[in-house]
This record gives structure tokens, C-alpha cells and sequence, in this order.
């Protein structure tokens, strides 16, 4: 009896045959960017085997290769302090083009300093509108369910108000604009599809739900947090990425301990390694680093 609705939970919420793409072939979404996640150690045994104007001209090269703004840029580049032992750095590339990302990493671990470098971590993965993102549609019905009357001006103009959030949150979240603060974290994260706790044999009803609620405790840290969520299954190891932007560290660790008692993620979510860092320019990060 339990297979039979596990069964019947799974048909109803499969999702159907995607559209067939027009025009060519091609490596670039339909919408949205690529978005790649690249973590390194500094082999210093290495590293000292080169003269003092060897590191100089390496440093100069890694740097303007890591500058947003030269001639093969994408359009988000960020590097980053990574604190700890897991790294000594990391990237985070956005873009249309996959191959101008993969540029960026080859010409800078081809560099004359690249023998130095040791990676550690990469993330592959893509920018999305998520389906638990309500159409104006849902969010008119989910109005009218808690009371609002549809005819009423208040009705209208909760309506506007979103339908004008929303096109906005479409588009930071497919083409994501990177605050300038000081502190970043990244980490991978899994659904769970455990027995008893299989997060993708819930109804689309009950997960939305879920959903609901773990998005309007993250609402709470608005002004503090900034999240950029991005699918990778198919792409990487694990399902989504999650990077935060913060104001100050502080509210990375409020943020990711205060949503781990919602349900969505206390009962169905799994955790990968976390890489917390803080943001500064190519060029004084290798000063940092004393590379």
C-alpha cells in the first residue's frame, strides 16, 4: 500500500517533457548563465623555486587574467580570501558562454605561476528561476486563500506590487547581479531521498509549501544576505549550489543556522563542505596570500 502511493506521489509530480529548443545546437542557455566555482591551493614548496621577478610577473598575470573588465572577462568574476585549510582562494565565474568561463581557468592555471597552484574544490552548475517561486498567477491564489477578497483594491494592489517583485527576482536570479560585500560562503546541497524522508516523492502542493515557508524565513535576513541559488544536477556531484553574500559574516552563520529548523531543510536537506571567504581585488589578494 505504501509503494502504491509512493507510486502514484511520484507520477503526479514528474515533471513534463521539456520544449524542444529552436534554432542550432548551441552551449548557452535559453536563459540564464553558466555559473562555475573554482577553489585553490598554493604549493609553496613550489612557489619558492621562483626567482622574486618570477613571482612578480606571475602575480601581474593572475591578476589582470582575474580583473573583471579585461578583454575576455565574463560578465560576474569574483575572487575571494578562503578561510582556513580547505583553500588558500576562490572564483566564482557567470556567464552565457561556457568555454569563455573554461578560458578564464585555463589561461590562468597555464600562467607562468601555474605549476604553484593546486585545485582543491570546483562547482559546476546553472542559473535558475526555481519552481517554488510563485507565478503572479499562485501568488493572486494564495492571496485569495488566506482572505483577501480578489475584487477588492487591496487584492489589486498586493497583486501589482508582486507582479513588479517578481520580474525582478527573475532576473536576479538567472542573471545575478554580485553585491559589494565583504564576506562570501559557498556550499553544495542535496534533497534528501531517504526512506520516509524522499523530498521528491512529496506532492507538488506539500513541497511548495515547504518552500513557502523556508523562503520567507530567509526574507527576514534581507539587507544582510543576499543568496544566489543554482541547479547542478546532471552538471556536478550534488543538486544545487548555495552562495551567500553578506554584510558581515555574522549574518551567514544567523542565516544558515535560523533555516535549518524549517522543516524543508531540518527534514529533507543535506549539506556538502562550506567555503567561507572574505572578497578583495586579484591583485591584493596574491599580496595577501604572499604569492
Amino acid at each position: 500500500m505504501s509503494n502504491t502511493r509512493n507510486t502514484e506521489a511520484a507520477q503526479h509530480t514528474r515533471p513534463g517533457p521539456p520544449e524542444i529548443p529552436q534554432g542550432p545546437p548551441s552551449t548557452q542557455p535559453q536563459e540564464g548563465w553558466h555559473v562555475v566555482h573554482l577553489y585553490y591551493q598554493i604549493k609553496r614548496d613550489i612557489l619558492q623555486k621562483f626567482s622574486s621577478e618570477q613571482r612578480a610577473q606571475g602575480r601581474e598575470q593572475w591578476a589582470q587574467e582575474l580583473t573583471q573588465g579585461n578583454d575576455d572577462s565574463p560578465p560576474r568574476l569574483q575572487v575571494y580570501s578562503v578561510m582556513g585549510n580547505k583553500a588558500d582562494f576562490g572564483i566564482v565565474l557567470m556567464g552565457p558562454d561556457p568555454l569563455q568561463l573554461d578560458r578564464v581557468q585555463n589561461n590562468f592555471c597555464a600562467g607562468l605561476l601555474g605549476p604553484a597552484l593546486h585545485p582543491v574544490y570546483s562547482f559546476v552548475s546553472l542559473s535558475e528561476v526555481s519552481e517554488y517561486v510563485p507565478t503572479v498567477e499562485q501568488y493572486g491564489q494564495r492571496l485569495e486563500a488566506e482572505g483577501t477578497d480578489p475584487e477588492s483594491d487591496a487584492f489589486e494592489a498586493k497583486l501589482n506590487v508582486y507582479r513588479n517583485r517578481e520580474e525582478k527576482m527573475r532576473q536576479q536570479r538567472l542573471y545575478p547581479e554580485i553585491p559589494d560585500w565583504p564576506s562570501i560562503c559557498f556550499y553544495p546541497m542535496n534533497k534528501k531521498r531517504d526512506v520516509g524522508e524522499n523530498w521528491f516523492l512529496l506532492d507538488a502542493e506539500k513541497r511548495m509549501d515547504l518552500m513557502t515557508q523556508h523562503g520567507r524565513i530567509g526574507q527576514t535576513f534581507a539587507g544582510k544576505v543576499v543568496q544566489l541559488i543554482t541547479a547542478s544536477t546532471g552538471l556536478d556531484d550534488w543538486e544545487w549550489g548555495v552562495t551567500l553574500w553578506a554584510h558581515n559574516p555574522v549574518y551567514i552563520k544567523d542565516v544558515v543556522y535560523t533555516m535549518r529548523f524549517d522543516e524543508a531543510s531540518a527534514r529533507y536537506a543535506s549539506f556538502g563542505p562550506f567555503y567561507q571567504g572574505y572578497i578583495m581585488p586579484a591583485s591584493q589578494l596574491f599580496e595577501h596570500l604572499k604569492v
